[in-house]
This record gives C-alpha cells, structure tokens and sequence, in this order.
C-alpha cells in the first residue's frame, strides 16, 4: 500500500501520521514540541515516531515520501524562519537535516498552505476555485487559493495574515512584535489573553476570577461560555468580531468563494461561528454580502493537519 508521512509541527504539539491516497490518516501519533528545544534532537524523535508508527501496521507500506507543515516555512528553501511560536529561532534549514535522518522525497511548507492543499486534494476545497484556509491553534494561519492555485509567494510565505496591524487600542503584540496584531487576538492563545483583559475590564463574577493565565484552557473558555459564563461569553463576542473585521478585509482581496476554519479554536463551535457569521455579513461590502461561506475544514478532525502536510507529496501522485 502506499502511504505518505504526513507532519504537522506547531507550537504546541508536533502531530505525525501515515496517509493514504484518499486522505485518510491511518495511523498517527504526537509529541510536545516544546519539549525539544535541540533541533537534533527533536529530528530524532520525529524519525523514532515514524518508525514505531510504520512498524505498527500489519503491512509493509510503500512510502512515498513526507510532507511537513509548519510556521514561517518556506517551501522555496526548505527551511523554517523567524517563526514566533517556536523555540528554534533564525533560519533553521528542517528540511536538509531531516532528509539526513530519513532519505526520501520531502516538501515543507507554511502549515496553513500545506492545510489549504489538503482541502483541495482531500477536504471542501475539491470543487472550489477560490478559498481561504484559516488555521486557529497557537497562532493564525492563512492558506491562499486563487482561480485554482495556490498562492504560494516569491519567497514561500505567502499568507502571513496573523500578523496583520488591526490597529485594535491596546495594541497587544503577536510573536513576532506587531502591535495590534491579528493573532494577538484570533487564535486559541488570543482567546486566553482576551479572557484576562474582559476579567479587568468588567466586574461580572465569573469561574475565572481565580484561575491564572497559565491554568487557562480553551476548552475551559467553552465550558465556560455553555453554563453562561458573562467573561466567557464577551471574550467569544470580541474575538468574533475582531476576526469578521479581518475577514472581510482579506475578502476584498481575493474575493474567495469560503473561508475553511480549522484547528484547536474551532472546537468552541457555536461560540465563535455564530457571533463570527453575524459580524461577518455586517463587515462585508455590500458586493460581497451572501456570497461568501464560512465553514469547518472537510478533513477529518484533529488528523486534518496532517493530511495537509501529506498533500504536499500526493500532489504529485495523482
């Protein structure tokens, strides 16, 4: 059977599976990234995992390759950089030290690209010209897919939407020290920091008035926001509408068909999608109004970031 390797590397967890040609993961495994702040030796757990994830299969497997997906990836030069939610800093050339460690075809590429192949390949993208990926974990990711193609960029980083200035009044910084920020806000570590800033802002009780930053949990938030938390319910209203505003900035631009959420701020659900679809039309310019989707990725749930990744190498298998 042939399979691919799919990885995802993201700044909380590194998510590794094989995938068949139908995108489906057959088996998978993960490990905390931040655990391995030596590149060498976080290349070696990758490849122990690898080997305990083919070794598992009642088969032998004909790999045809891996696709690596991660932050500040470039697909041009095989390397990651400047990425501000992970450990390794400067240009780290992931591609050429993998390769020394497991010899096979390998692409790399901006995770959130890597997703928006997937959704072509495998997911809700298939018979959609124009869309957007949005990838809602650590940080905010774009993938670009326009008249058919994927918008890749000159140098490979075409999409670093999270790090756009939403020239929002307190002006939090993202990782990579933009004030105002995107990501700041939308993404599961903004919901967090929104969450501090409603706590100080208004008096209302709430679950998370003794509970610290670094207890706090998205799927806290979410329990929080069912049992009808008011700090929870505001925090989920302001991440909405800060990311409807960027949205329909960004559709303006490419004018896509759907925008396809997905990662770990997706599972809030109704939380966010509801305040987010209402927000989303009051944004849009009227030539745009009831002509663009928001909907989840058709990938297959906490495994879509890995058949992102593998898309990169059964692009070229189909």
């Amino acid at each position: 059977m042939d399979l691919v390797i799919g990885i995802d590397i993201g700044g909380t967890k590194t998510k590794i599976g094989l995938v068949d040609k139908e995108g489906n993961c057959l088996i998978k495994s993960n490990f905390r990234t931040r655990e391995y702040p030596d590149l060498d030796a976080f290349l070696d757990k990758v490849k122990s995992e690898v080997d305990v994830l083919v070794g598992s299969l009642n088969l032998a497997p004909n790999i045809l390759g891996c696709g690596i997906g991660a932050p500040n990836a470039s697909s041009k030069r095989g390397t990651i950089e400047n990425a501000a939610n992970l450990l390794w800093k400067g240009t780290v050339p992931l591609l050429e030290k993998l390769k020394e460690k497991m010899p096979m075809p390998m692409r790399i590429m901006n995770d959130a690209s890597a997703a928006a192949l997937g959704e072509m390949l495998f997911g809700n993208g298939r018979n959609m010209t124009d869309f957007i990926v949005v990838t809602l974990g650590t940080g905010f990711g774009a993938g670009i897919v326009a008249n058919g193609q994927l918008i890749d960029g000159y140098d490979g980083f075409a999409g670093e939407l999270g790090h756009i200035d939403m020239t929002i009044g307190d002006g939090r910084l993202t990782g990579l020290g933009v004030p105002g920020g995107l990501e700041a806000y939308v993404s599961a570590t903004g919901l967090k920091r929104t969450i501090m800033f409603m706590l100080s802002k208004y008096l209302d009780d709430s679950r998370f008035r003794d509970v610290s930053y670094n207890q706090l949990h998205g799927e806290d938030i979410t329990k929080a926001a069912e049992e009808g938390d008011p700090i929870a319910l505001k925090a989920f209203d302001f991440t909405a509408r800060v990311m409807a505003q960027a949205l329909a900035n960004f559709t303006a631009f490419t004018q896509p068909e759907a925008f396809i959420l997905m990662g770990g701020l997706t599972q809030s659900g109704k939380w966010l999608t509801d305040p987010l679809e209402k927000y989303f039309e009051e944004f849009l310019l009227d030539v745009y109004k009831g002509k663009v989707k928001i909907m989840r990725s058709g990938m297959r749930g906490k495994t879509a970031a890995i058949c992102g990744a593998a898309a990169l190498i059964w692009e070229s298998h189909r």
